[in-house]
């Protein structure tokens, strides 16, 4: 992503337009595109400010982040309870439809584990333990 183009270059158009300068004249007098001075003009009248706003970050965990405790108190009362029962749970109480990732990325914050124990452990490589080498034959 590009960085955001300097204050000193909005302020400077933002004035322009402030003396009477149309926001399409000042684009082009300051070499940016219309669009990007009428937002700036915008932004300004709105919020007085001519700074830039953040760039990336998460902006939509809100939603998921306000059913934290009931998920958290989910998994601890049901140890084995899965990322597809969290989310189908969820929809049920509240009609709210949220992905399996999206849970896991929640209970990743909150610091969640799933730990292995014997009871689970994957299968294991396939083993040659027993098996004679491919030249040799079996009597008949």
């Amino acid at each position: 992503m590009t960085k955001p183009l300097s204050n000193d270059l909005r302020e400077r158009l933002i004035d322009a337009v402030s003396e009477g300068a149309t926001r399409r004249g000042a684009a082009e007098r300051f070499g940016v595109a219309a669009s990007t001075a009428v937002k700036w003009v915008q932004r300004w009248r709105a919020t007085g400010t001519s700074a830039p706003r953040p760039q990336g970050g998460d902006r939509r965990s809100v939603r998921i982040e306000a059913h934290a405790a009931e998920i958290l108190g989910l998994i601890t009362k049901t140890a084995d309870i899965t990322l597809v029962e969290i989310a189908a749970h969820l929809e049920r109480v509240h009609g709210e439809r949220f992905a399996p990732s999206t849970i896991w990325r929640l209970l990743d914050r909150h610091a969640q584990t799933f730990k292995k124990n014997g009871a689970r452990q994957r299968a294991g490589a396939a083993r040659r333990c027993g098996r004679t080498g491919s030249m040799a034959r079996r009597a008949s």
